[in-house]
């Protein structure tokens, strides 16, 4: 290993390490992720269909509550600003929230809102792997209540006043809408602090912030444009991250990589870390705004907090199912780096 590469590893092995020091506000829609596992066991009568013998059920948090289990999983002390229904699956996604350590205090829960739940049918012949057959959504309902909105802008004026970092996660379900994202970036900047935005669809409506972490199928979607030549995205994500005024965009683009963009600095291209095979990618975005976020609140640059969410990424798509890594996995995975 060269001397270079030795200081880069000592250099971010050591914001992991003042991963704990740092609490992260995380706002945005909460998912409760289901995954049913079940060995097929004949074909049934009635359709032409299999018949799925029921093994066991396991409720994960996801979209914005997957961010916050990442970062508490990483060390952070977390806050969640979000909202859930007060039924069966809200209840065992804040019951993984609260186990994990992150702090709820912000979590509306109420009788008139659905949890967004999220619900995968893993199915497999008795000894063999279980593979997603089919997934079925509940959608939660936009949340219309003024007095739930005015509840979740006090939240975030109470839980940024403390935090080292902001992130925004946006499933466009409604709790990140204009207003309380604004609110919030304005919080976060008024001390100086980041503030990320990671949107499924929307990633205009976040402008002014620090930085932004779509994948490249987001940008393409929001550019209305698909990319066959690297120098188009890049010439094209350069003037989306202008356009949105952001410091820095990070374009997660799966097997290939990540490639970073920052202001007034040429384009940086990191190789996917680990197999190019990914066992599950989903979620795998949570998990790097998470490491993202966490090294930008330490005080790195840009360049080094690309370069630690990547290694994230490349454990987290090795898991199967919503997951998330911990400072350990990624210290053991940096330590190996050569």
């Amino acid at each position: 290993m060269s001397v270079e590469q030795t200081s880069l590893q000592e250099r971010l092995l050591g914001l992991v390490q003042r991963f704990r020091q740092r609490h992260i506000l995380v706002i945005g829609d909460s998912i409760a992720d289901q995954f049913i596992h079940g060995a097929i066991s004949r074909v049934s009568r009635e359709a032409p269909v299999f018949i799925i013998r029921h093994e066991q059920t396991d409720t994960v948090p996801g979209g914005a509550a997957n961010c916050a289990m990442n970062l508490a999983s990483l060390g952070a002390r977390v806050s969640l600003v979000s909202v859930a229904g007060d039924d069966e699956a809200g209840r065992a996604m804040i019951e993984k929230l609260s186990s994990a350590g992150v702090d709820c205090s912000g979590l509306i829960t109420s009788n008139a809102i659905r949890t967004t739940t999220k619900v995968r049918i893993l199915a497999g012949q008795l000894h063999s792997s279980r593979q997603q057959v089919i997934r079925i959504d509940y959608e939660g309902q936009p949340l219309d209540d003024p007095e739930a909105r005015a509840r979740l802008r006090d939240s975030v004026r109470e839980h940024s006043q403390t935090a080292d970092a902001v992130v925004i996660s946006d499933y466009n379900y409604g709790v990140a809408d204009v207003d309380l994202a604004t609110f919030a970036r304005d919080a976060a900047v008024a001390r100086k602090i980041p503030v990320l935005a990671d949107s499924r669809f929307h990633l205009s409506n976040f402008a002014g912030f620090t930085s932004g972490t779509p994948n490249q199928d987001e940008v393409e979607q929001l550019l209305g444009k698909q990319f066959t030549e690297l120098d188009q995205l890049e010439a094209e994500s350069e003037e989306l991250r202008s356009r949105l005024g952001y410091r820095a965009l990070l374009v997660t683009r799966g097997s290939q990589g990540m490639m970073l963009l920052e202001d007034g600095a040429a384009p940086v291209h990191l190789d996917a870390v680990g197999a190019h095979e990914p066992v599950d990618v989903t979620g795998a975005g949570d998990t790097v705004i998470a490491a993202y976020t966490l090294a930008l609140a330490t005080g790195s640059s840009f360049r080094d907090a690309a370069r630690l969410a990547n290694y994230a990424g490349g454990l987290v798509v090795m898991k199967r199912g919503t997951a998330s890594v911990t400072s350990e996995e990624l210290r053991s995975s940096l330590l190996q780096s050569s």
